[in-house]
């Protein structure tokens, strides 16, 4: 939001530098991201000064130009060529100096020391144009005699000028979005040095004129609207706004459109409430009607887009149809035209989750729906009409024309919260004394209800929406008070912490650090998901999900199950963007419910896991002239997998391999220790890359992360010498059916000998019509060592007869 500090400080008599004040205003928690200039007139007129024509006499070498000299002010009268016909001497005119930078809408030209046709030139005699003052060029602007020499033309024209703060506001401080608002947290910091406070205009001169309009109001769904205000007034002229509501308005981004309009956005960035002016005597029935519609109804909306409503669309309706989507955007027939000569103002307070959720359906931003959507302070809606309705009656000559029409079943009071001295300076770390803790809430406008003993029971301004807890309020202390005047202690106290084995954070680092240093690239996705990417999938059950009662969007309307579709859509994205080969890895939690007996609490049936995901996609390697181009595959997941495994502690060869049956996958593997799943991965299946527009392959790997740790602490640390003897190789090439495995082999070697075989690897893969009818040729090497003695050959042999018998008899196959 943008902020005017000509415009603060008519609220606000404040006595710091804009420096100062930005410094402040983010200390008390209205960050400042930005400051800028505002200038009326783009360059300020700067370098531009008032001047007296002294002599004036026609240019010898041309017929049309005159050769001037000019006072500015300088200690030497200037030379300047001039080619308007009016010039003459004795005139008061307005001198563009040597440096002086003027501009013709974007376009910008630079005054600078110049020779016309061999005389020195050094200005320039302006019109009105070339200043930006108005739009004749008939001649060079001529002033009063009293004009005085050497004014600069800034402060001659009273050129408006400005500081604009740009502040970053957090949903939570919408309190802050309004300059009255900024004013009021303002006076808060002040308030701790001197004897300050912050003023409104006055609303004290409204008064009914006449009740020559009578509008009704019907509110059907108080649910959503606790508060709707209005009035009506009469007589309007729609014309151009008066120069100070259009300079204000401009210097916070904003375009001046017309009186009315115009009043409506500046009380809106004044007082925080948005308003609407409807055109009354469009208004059917004379009545006000705040409702939802069918779904499917047809609205067209102030941009000219006919829009189809959603039954929770809360509309502004009259007798007939709706006028208005309600705390968002305005109809096409109800607004302000130039035509417009009555107008009923609407002043309300609207559900926030309502106005949010239609917002986000038609992709709709507005500076009301801002405010709507963040909550909006119910009590502040009749200041904000009678301010309106006064300023129209200002600069539109209008008349009050009813009485004020106010719904407001429920009265939005102060919230009740307990604050503690002790937990104050527990929290803060600095005994800051009662009456400053007392001083700073009050001047936070938190009205103290009781004190006793260590005990505050204070009353909560209802606009402070963000204010609920006990924390709350001490967090407010602490910004007013100032984060950077509590001290550091020149004493830390701590205590000997131990980590839990295993250390769960140095794991996540170990295995984060390897998956990097091996190429991969972290990403993190939102927990926040479709929930359509599950439907029809038989490995999760849509009742299992953790929808979300009151999405932001039918995108974000459920936790996530897995970290896959995070994943894909991190892949679809690059892939758009031509980055292709692939490596991502992502610790994050899935989340389920289960609901069965014996849950006491709602929450019991909520349940979250830690898992890590791995994705590889593209090819191996990036283009190189020295390498061939050979996209990733199975077996490289398979490495990748198998070498965070071995980091984290686990032997490959004591795990239970299985397929996978799984509508992730298309071909797939899981590793388990005894009957617990470490991971599962494979190619992914292309049903579930199409829900994503991913086109090419992806493999993935889901690592249980809560089961790993689980079964990492049960792992036993022992230390083995190196053996002093040598190990042996012995190869053997299998001729075995198609349908034989290589942890088929693995798993009879290992059973076949358990004391002297220490691996069992596969190094040549062979197959050809030559074998014979689905069969195929292994070749495995075998390593063998004893570690007490060397292993004679005649050992060695009768160990790999024993491999040969047992391939053999359970496995049909022969030696080739």
């Amino acid at each position: 939001m943008k902020v005017s500090l000509n415009w603060l400080k008519d609220y606000l008599n404040i006595n710091v530098s804009t420096d100062e004040l930005c410094e402040i205003l983010t200390q008390i928690g209205l960050e400042v991201e930005g400051l800028e200039k505002y200038e009326a007139i783009k360059g300020g007129l700067d370098k531009v000064f008032i001047g007296e024509v002294l002599t004036c006499v026609p240019h010898p070498n041309s017929d049309h130009l005159n050769i001037t000299t000019v006072n500015v002010g300088f200690d030497e009268p200037l030379p300047i060529v001039c080619g308007a016909s009016n010039v003459a001497a004795g005139q008061k005119v307005v001198v563009a100096t040597v440096g002086t930078v003027l501009y013709d809408g974007d376009e910008s030209f630079t005054i600078k020391k110049s020779k016309l046709r061999g005389e020195p030139s050094m200005g320039m005699i302006c019109a009105e144009d070339e200043l930006g003052l108005g739009e004749s060029h008939e001649g060079i602007m001529v002033l009063p005699e009293d004009a005085v020499v050497g004014t600069p033309a800034a402060d001659y024209f009273d050129i408006f000028r400005d500081d604009v703060i740009q502040i970053g506001l957090t949903p939570n401080r919408i309190d802050g979005g309004s300059h009255i608002g900024v004013a009021r947290d303002l006076v808060a910091y002040f308030k701790q040095f001197e004897d300050i406070d912050y003023k409104t205009p006055s609303v004290d001169d409204f008064k009914i004129d006449n009740n020559d309009i009578n509008i009704d109001l019907d509110i059907q769904t108080p649910e959503a609207c606790s508060r709707y205000s209005g009035v009506a007034v009469s007589e309007l002229k729609v014309e151009e706004s008066p120069e100070w509501l259009k300079n204000r308005l401009k210097a916070i981004g904003l375009n001046p459109i017309n009186n009315l309009v115009d009043i409506s956005n500046y009380v809106l960035f004044e007082t925080g409430q948005p308003l609407h002016f409807f055109d009354a005597d469009k208004i059917k029935g004379n009545k006000i009607v705040v409702k939802t519609l069918e779904k499917g109804t047809k609205f067209t909306s102030l941009d000219e887009v006919e829009r189809e409503l959603h039954e929770n669309d809360l509309m502004i309706c009259d007798s007939e149809e709706p006028m208005c989507i309600a705390g968002v955007f305005g109809g096409i027939d109800s607004g302000i035209s130039e035509n417009t000569k009555n107008v009923f103002i609407e002043s309300a307070s609207f559900d926030p989750v309502y106005v949010r959720k239609t917002a986000r359906r038609f992709g709709l931003n507005t500076d009301a729906s801002f405010r709507f959507e963040r909550g909006t302070d119910a009590n502040a809606t009749i200041y904000a009409l009678k301010r309106a309705a006064l300023l129209l009656k200002e600069l539109a000559g209008g008349k009050i024309s009813s009485d004020i029409k106010d719904y407001y079943p429920v009265k939005a009071e102060h919230f009740e919260v307990e604050v503690k001295y002790s937990h104050v300076n527990r929290l803060l770390g600095k005994e800051l004394g009662k009456d400053k803790i007392k001083n700073i809430l009050s001047s936070l406008e938190m009205i103290i209800e009781k004190e006793d003993g260590d005990l505050l029971l204070l009353k909560v301004p209802p606009y402070r929406v963000d204010v609920r807890r006990e924390a709350d309020v001490i967090e407010d202390i602490l910004r007013i008070y100032g984060f950077n005047n509590i001290e550091v202690p020149s004493q830390v106290h701590s205590v000997l912490s131990y980590a839990k084995n295993p250390d769960v954070y140095k794991l996540r680092n170990t295995v984060s650090d390897l998956l990097a240093s091996n190429g991969f690239n972290e990403i993190m996705n939102n927990s926040l998901t479709k929930m359509s990417y599950y439907e029809n999938m038989e490995s999760y059950n849509l009742d299992n999900c953790v929808a979300i009662v009151n999405p932001l969007s039918s995108d974000l309307n459920c936790l996530r199950r897995n970290l896959l579709f995070g994943g894909l859509e991190s892949i679809s994205y690059n892939i758009n963007r031509k980055n292709t080969n692939l490596r991502f890895f992502e610790f994050g939690k899935d989340y389920f419910k289960i609901e069965k007996e014996g849950q006491e609490k709602p929450v019991d049936k909520y349940n979250e896991e830690e898992h890590l995901a791995l994705f590889i996609s593209g090819n191996k390697e990036n283009e190189n002239w020295n390498l061939k181009e050979e996209p990733t595959n199975f077996f490289n997941l398979k490495a990748y997998t198998e070498l965070v495994l071995s980091k984290l502690g686990f032997s490959i060869d004591s795990l239970k391999v299985k397929e996978i049956e799984s509508d992730i996958f298309s071909e797939g593997l899981a590793y388990y220790r005894g009957k617990v799943k470490l991971v599962e991965f494979g190619l992914v299946n292309p049903k579930q890359l199409k829900k994503t527009d991913v086109e090419n392959a992806v493999f993935y790997a889901d690592f249980s992360w809560f089961s790993i740790i689980k079964e990492i602490s049960k792992n036993k640390t022992t230390f083995k010498p190196i053996s002093k003897f040598p190990a042996v190789r012995r190869d053997l090439a299998l001729l075995v059916d198609k349908s034989t495995s290589f942890q088929e082999i693995k798993k009879i070697a290992k059973n076949c000998e358990k004391k002297f075989l220490k691996a069992v690897s596969i190094f040549d893969v062979y197959e050809s019509d030559s074998l014979g009818e689905n069969k195929k040729s292994y070749a495995i090497s075998f390593i063998l060592q004893d570690e007490e003695k060397t292993l004679t050959d005649k050992q060695i042999d009768k160990i790999m007869q024993k491999f040969i018998k047992s391939f053999e008899k359970q496995l049909n196959a022969s030696i080739r």
